[in-house]
């Protein structure tokens, strides 16, 4: 099955509604109207509709034609929240709340799935129940975490479940699905150094956290460098460093912050635990009290491989086998999907839209979802619950 037509005749209607959730972008956990949307145009399509789940997400749930006759359910999700920063771009359609921006193609996502929602409720072609997850807050707040603890799951059953990400770096219309870990887990640290102060020019009388803070950043590299497996991949960025106020004052404290990205629960671990070590051997070699609070965020992204592989394989039935990537690289960034993945088999899948009016990637201010996706996206959701659910005869 090819892109399905009457999800290719919606492509203007998805269009208006993509555009319209751009100009109101919303943060996480404040997507109220953006929900208010999505739950009426699911009513107004006779899904059955549960709300306040993660506090603005929501759920639809539609069964197929007959019922949902073979006990079996599809969940489908997409992420509504947008990123608190500023949009460049100068299109009637750019977001009209400074400090607010979709620059991560969430909106786009919304609006795919509601496209498929749409199809789904006309047709009922399929013989089960499809769960449409609608996530808030996961640009960094946990929405998905917290639809999770609130038992998501366990209110609308699964047996598996999908998520799709626009990619930027992948040529429009094209699919990746694979196996294994495609996003890294996203950890982050905060290290307080305290030391004694004293005049720049007299460093003999201080203990300068600069110095020590050098150190720490200098050694903590050596975690990757040497402590990871070379065929593994790890990450430790200091992205922060606060310390002095003068030119000729060495300060008594000094704070570091950053991000650790890494795959394999036992590379988290040893990383966090060298930390730990560095921070312990460095602040008794040079005198000084350090604190290291280390914070795990968002766990690594693992699809599991049979449903990555179903998923490409009807991927490949939607755009043509020799446009589905089955062989992507995993990329450092996080995504809390993962924490649907440890709950229910399913799969993470990226789709194409380089060539669209930005020509960048997400997080850049002049970023802008590629609307002639929006068809492909829907189609794919459309077509998984189609296949997975497919009726008897």
């Amino acid at each position: 099955m090819p892109i399905i037509n009457s999800i290719a005749a919606m492509q203007e209607e998805m269009t208006e509604w993509r555009r319209d959730i751009h100009m109101h972008p919303e943060l996480g956990f404040e997507e109220v109207r953006t929900s208010d949307l999505v739950a009426e145009k699911l009513q107004e399509w006779g899904i059955e509709v549960h709300r306040g789940i993660a506090k603005t997400g929501l759920v639809g749930v539609l069964k197929g034609r007959d019922g949902a006759a073979s006990g079996r359910a599809v969940g489908l999700r997409a992420d509504m929240d947008a990123l608190p920063m500023d949009e460049e771009n100068d299109f009637p359609h750019k977001s009209t709340h400074p400090g607010k921006f979709h620059g991560c193609g969430h909106d786009g996502h919304t609006t795919m799935l509601l496209g498929a929602a749409k199809y789904l409720a006309e047709t009922r072609n399929f013989d089960g129940t499809v769960n449409f997850i609608f996530q808030p807050a996961e640009e960094g707040r946990g929405g998905g975490k917290l639809m999770v603890e609130e038992k998501l799951f366990d209110r609308f059953p699964c047996d598996e479940v999908y998520g799709l990400h626009n990619w930027p770096e992948l040529p429009a219309g094209e699919i990746a699905a694979v196996p294994g870990p495609i996003m890294a887990a996203a950890d982050r640290f905060d290290i307080a150094i305290r030391a004694r102060g004293g005049h720049a020019a007299m460093p003999h009388h201080a203990n300068d956290p600069v110095v020590i803070a050098a150190q720490l950043v200098t050694a903590f590299q050596t975690l990757v460098s040497r402590r990871t497996d070379p065929l593994d991949s790890s990450v430790i960025s200091v992205t922060q460093v606060h310390v002095g106020s003068a030119d000729n004052v060495i300060a008594e404290e000094a704070a570091l912050s950053g991000t650790v990205r890494t795959f394999k629960p036992e590379t988290q671990d040893m990383i966090e635990g060298g930390m730990a070590r560095i921070c312990k051997g460095v602040g008794e070699a040079f005198g000084a009290e350090i604190e290291m609070n280390y914070d795990r965020g968002y766990p690594a992204t693992v699809n599991h491989p049979e449903h990555a592989a179903l998923a490409a394989d009807i991927a490949g039935s939607v755009v043509g086998p020799d446009k589905v990537r089955r062989d992507v690289e995993p990329v450092m960034g996080a995504e809390d999907f993962s924490f649907m993945l440890l709950e229910r088999p399913g799969a993470y899948l990226w789709l194409g839209q380089a060539g669209g009016p930005s020509g960048c990637m997400v997080h850049n201010p002049r970023y802008d979802f590629n609307d002639n996706v929006l068809p492909v996206g829907a189609s794919l959701f459309a077509t998984l619950v189609e296949t997975r659910l497919k009726q008897a005869g």
